[in-house]
């Protein structure tokens, strides 16, 4: 299997998995920290799609960590792939919710019009 950034296990495979945890956690703090985010259920999608996003990074991350520290080699085609299937989950599962979020957030402040909802304004 050829090296390239990115491959597990590498040091740009765990910068990638911490910044991935580090926006997901964001996405979560900016919709918790909101009044009303569980009226809308795109809104609570998007913390549940964060949130798994936020598992599978981490526990990702700690695995490129101990192939560094120990020096091992992740190119396993089987755990390859497993990685694979998990990115592509995880990456629709997080697209769906933010368009599902934007599409809520056009139909209240856009085609609605601001504040007809008060208690979400």
């Amino acid at each position: 299997m050829k090296d390239f950034a990115g491959t597990p296990g590498t040091l740009t495979a765990l910068a990638l998995r911490i910044s991935q945890c580090i926006f997901a956690a964001g996405s979560i703090t900016a919709m918790a920290t909101t009044t009303n985010f569980f009226n809308f259920t795109a809104f609570c999608y998007l913390i549940a799609s964060m949130g798994l996003q936020v598992i599978w990074s981490f526990g990702l991350a700690l695995i490129d960590a101990y192939a560094l520290m120990k020096k091992k080699v992740l190119h396993n085609s089987i755990l390859v792939s497993l990685f694979v299937v998990g990115d592509w989950v995880t990456a629709l599962l997080s697209l769906a919710a933010a368009s599902a979020s934007a599409g809520i957030t056009v139909l209240l402040f856009h085609d609605i019009g601001p504040c007809t909802y008060l208690s979400e304004c």
